[in-house]
């Protein structure tokens, strides 16, 4: 009994540790940036070694994929079928970047990304490859991967124009809105109309 206790809680104080970790790192991963964030800087910050911090993530590119994983983006495209799609993605975008505190956390990381190119290649490779498989995947068309990456480059088109650089027109339209005018654009990218 003991020993599971023991157990228990070493596996809990790992669990708190990479927690700590992992909110030093988007602190400082959001306050000043990709490039200016060291691991000594995120172990000082989180009251561990850094030598538990590269144990735990492997490098500051295992560490800023660990954080963008945690934003959880695109739950529900990852589970949509080809017809809902569209709607699934719009939603996902909706449901984080509408809330105030997911919305900051997932700017800043977009903010990294298109400041950074390392930044940019682990967040493309290491995170969003996997769904941009998956889209890909469900339209299975000859020109699935390009269609998948319009559907992507188009979410992220969204996602700047309205939350960072907030175009004016499209930051105060209402959701609805947005939605219906957008919706039948993504549809024919997961949709196409059969050849004539």
């Amino acid at each position: 009994m003991a020993a599971d206790q023991e157990h228990v809680s070493r596996v809990e104080k790992r669990r708190r540790t990479e927690a700590a970790i992992s909110d030093a790192a988007r602190t400082q991963f959001a306050e000043v940036g990709f490039e200016r964030t060291t691991i000594r800087s995120v172990a000082s910050a989180a009251g561990v070694d850094p030598a538990l911090v590269m144990q735990y993530f492997g490098s500051k590119d295992g560490l800023f994929a660990a954080v963008a994983r945690q934003q959880k983006p695109h739950r529900r495209l990852l589970d949509a079928t080809r017809e809902g799609t569209p709607q699934a993605a719009l939603d996902d975008l909706f449901e984080d970047l509408e809330d105030p505190v997911s919305r900051d956390a997932l700017l800043a990381l977009m903010r990294n990304c298109l400041t950074h190119e390392q930044a940019a290649t682990v967040l493309r490779d290491d995170v969003m490859r996997h769904v941009h498989e998956a889209v890909a995947s469900r339209i299975a068309t000859p020109d699935a991967e390009l269609r998948a990456a319009l559907l992507g480059a188009t979410l992220v088109g969204l996602s700047i124009g309205r939350y960072m650089l907030r175009i004016p027109g499209l930051a105060e339209a209402s959701r609805e809105d947005v939605e219906r005018l957008l919706l039948p654009v993504l549809a024919l990218l997961v949709e196409p109309a059969p050849q004539a």
